[in-house]
């Protein structure tokens, strides 16, 4: 009884000691990341948090009346003009998440299935694109699909139309062609991890059981892909909402977006508090969608299992 109860001493005294190892290594790396952390926590939560102080707040050319007030998001959820661009900014960019996975996809697979010893010759040729400005890339689509721009001279010398045609720039057509382009590279990136996580002996699997081609990507390789496509559908679709650039460019009157009223009301017409009710109102709508997008991928995933 002696022996076994002096045998099992060293052995709490082993434990304890790798308990307290790892409990410093714990500590060690918090206090590593902290700061990172914490100047990560204040550039992000600071900002908004300001922005939902204003939106409670009125403002009367450069003074701010600082009584709390809900107008600024009746007036946000009201307004048939706000509520209308918020809609058609949503619309854009679900049809820019949708075509930009469609567009990847293919691409995430031939690399990560086909690519061999060059797949990563193949991701560095996706970036080749961003070595040049944002800008710079949506003004090339405004040449392109411009009046007298390279689609148009195309489909004249094609003999397809007879005059240049008006309805390629200025709407949401536009808009849904150049931010697609524009954010293709970062729906191609988390669709090949994921499907680079994927056992091959499972495929395997599915081969010795017979299953053709469209069985096996339906029934193995798409399920097991579903955490990238969601990943891609939320980077592509939360930066799109919010975009302004690319509207005021290419989408004329008729590709407005929620982001250029924000923008408008913190510039020429300097009313920040209902610049910001609309920023907050956009921004808990998106939180939404985003997370209903997320549970019905869960949902559909469950299903194909």
């Amino acid at each position: 009884m002696t022996e076994a109860v002096e045998a099992a001493v060293p052995t709490r005294t082993a434990r304890g000691h790798r308990k307290s190892l790892l409990q410093s290594e714990q500590s060690r790396g918090l206090a590593l990341i902290s700061p990172t952390f914490a100047y990560a926590l204040v550039l992000l939560v600071a900002p908004i948090l300001v922005v939902v102080a204003h939106s409670f707040w009125t403002q009367d050319y450069l003074t701010i009346d600082r009584t709390f007030t809900l107008e600024n998001y009746r007036i946000a959820l009201t307004e048939p003009i706000y509520r209308d661009l918020l809609m058609r900014s949503l619309v854009i960019s679900l049809l820019v998440s949708f075509f930009t996975v469609i567009l990847a996809y293919p691409i995430a697979f031939y690399i990560s299935f086909h690519g061999g010893r060059y797949k990563g010759i193949w991701l560095f040729l996706i970036t080749v694109p961003f070595w040049t400005s944002y800008l710079l890339r949506v003004m090339s689509w405004k040449v392109i699909l411009g009046y007298n721009g390279v689609l148009n001279s195309g489909l004249m010398g094609l003999g397809v139309i007879d005059e240049p045609s008006t309805a390629f720039l200025y709407n949401t057509t536009a808009v849904v062609i150049t931010l697609t382009h524009a954010w293709a590279a970062f729906a191609v990136l988390p669709i090949f991890v994921s499907l680079e996580k994927i056992d091959r002996t499972l495929i395997e699997a599915a081969i010795d059981l017979g299953d053709g081609p469209v069985r096996r990507f339906l029934r193995v390789v798409l399920p097991l892909s579903l955490p990238g496509v969601i990943a891609a559908l939320l980077i592509v679709m939360i930066p799109t909402v919010g975009d302004y650039v690319t509207p005021k460019l290419v989408g004329g009157k008729d590709g407005v977006m929620i982001a250029n009223a924000i923008q408008a009301q913190f510039g020429k017409a300097s009313n920040w508090p209902l610049g910001a009710a609309l920023s907050v109102t956009t921004m808990a709508v998106v939180t939404a969608m985003a997370g209903g997008i997320v549970l019905l991928l869960r949902w559909s995933r469950r299903l194909m299992r």
